[in-house]
């Protein structure tokens, strides 16, 4: 039997992101949509529900491969659509995150600025857009913003790839 638990994330277009856990061992299914932010239920930024097996993938190991492949530094104009955070599911999650966030740090020369914050309410974002990179990787967009996303996440945690079909 498959432990499966679940993490929320936050960062760019909730296509790269996609496209980049579902390129992950471990990873047993994304979701793609908005999550709600700021205990308000109207606000939603774009982000992932990842359900991983962690006796494949750590959860550390899905918090540093989103702070490398999006601009988790960057306190950006578009910060409400495109929020770089860690949604927790339990007060565990939230604290091994917000440790993991700091220990991480050393990566980088600018502060990070992802948050992290309990899970809130999920909406799926509508079916001719889910899958979006492996149903269009020719498409202008996924050339541009999500293959040099997938090339850091070949270049820099390759063990952790799913064997090409």
């Amino acid at each position: 039997m498959v432990l499966c638990e679940k993490i929320g994330l936050g960062g760019s277009c909730h296509w790269c992101t996609e496209a980049i856990f579902q390129s992950l061992k471990g990873v047993i299914h994304v979701s793609q949509g908005w999550i709600a932010f700021d205990d308000n239920p109207t606000r939603f930024s774009e982000a992932i529900v990842v359900e991983f097996d962690p006796a494949q993938i750590s959860l550390k190991t899905l918090i540093e491969i989103h702070l490398h492949t999006h601009s988790c530094t960057s306190d950006h104009s578009m910060q409400s659509k495109y929020r770089s955070a860690v949604y927790a599911f339990t007060d565990e999650q939230r604290s091994f995150a917000s440790q993991a966030i700091e220990k991480l740090q050393a990566d980088f020369y600018q502060s990070i600025i992802t948050e992290v914050t309990p899970f809130g309410e999920f909406e799926l974002n509508d079916e001719k857009y889910l899958d979006y990179y492996s149903k269009n990787p020719d498409k202008p967009f996924c050339k541009t913003f999500i293959d040099p996303k997938l090339k850091i996440l070949l270049r820099q945690f390759s063990n952790h790839l799913r064997p090409m079909n």
